[in-house]
């Protein structure tokens, strides 16, 4: 029996009114205490309980977990396409190279297999990326907002370091960039389709839809754990939607 006492949790902890990570700039998760009446849901407040509401969007404002149906018109749930409670996990660490064309930072095939093979990951069902270099301001990065007039666009996969993952046979990818696709694509999310099987433009599965699969973006890998091969709990709220929070448990494959 596998020991789980030393394990390593990859979300990153929403603080609903503190700082938080966000993508696009969207409203940040809150919370604000439920009222009813004379009745309030707060101890700071002289009620009797604390009792709260809490707004957020799962892709946006933290670690997240998706499923195919992210981009489909028929309402897929994460729920029922995550089917494995344990499986076998690399952990890489790469660093993304700058676009001669446009300047982007992209994560590449080349790069990908380079770390693979420096860590003796080999075939696993997940593969965890930890992109360079690496801080605790991926705790609370704002993605995708302006800063001295420049938009911020985070590192992101080519479409052939995406088939160079599919066809590893990775079922479960993991990331620490808020989109595995460029932040601001016109939509296409050309990665996305290609990791799910799903034609471009498309907005249907198909036979060969890799329904199962999952993509988790926005996790934070301290860089006291080391680059090699883990067993991965990837735990999910039990949302019926799309997109869950989620908390990735990193456990030593020994």
């Amino acid at each position: 029996m596998k020991d789980v006492t030393e394990f390593w949790d990859l979300s990153i902890p929403l603080r609903f009114g503190g700082e938080q990570p966000n993508a696009y700039g969207v409203e940040r998760a809150n919370s604000e205490p439920v009222r009813a009446g004379s009745l309030v849901g707060d101890t700071r407040l002289g009620g009797s309980v604390n009792f709260e509401q809490y707004t957020f969007i799962p892709h946006c404002n933290g670690t997240h977990t998706e499923c195919v149906g992210h981009l489909t018109h028929a309402r897929i749930s994460i729920r029922n396409c995550l089917k494995d409670v344990f499986m076998e996990a690399a952990l890489i660490s790469v660093e993304p190279e700058t676009d001669r064309e446009g300047g982007d930072l992209l994560i590449t095939r080349e790069a990908i297999a380079k770390c693979v093979a420096a860590a003796d990951a080999g075939a696993t069902d997940a593969l965890i990326i930890r992109t360079r270099p690496n801080d605790e301001s991926k705790l609370t990065r704002q993605y995708g907002t302006e800063a001295d007039g420049a938009m911020r666009i985070p590192p992101y996969f080519t479409t052939d370091a995406i088939r160079s993952i599919v066809a590893r046979g990775v079922r479960h990818l993991l990331c620490d960039l808020p989109s595995i696709d460029r932040i601001y694509d016109e939509g296409k999310l050309i990665n996305h389709r290609i990791f799910w099987n799903v034609e471009e433009g498309s907005f249907e599965v198909n036979a060969e839809t890799r329904i199962n699969c999952t993509i988790t973006e926005l996790i934070y890998v301290p860089d006291h754990i080391a680059d090699g091969r883990y067993m991965l709990n990837l735990q999910i709220a039990p949302f019926d939607s799309d997109c869950a929070p989620s908390r990735p448990i990193l456990m030593r494959n020994e």
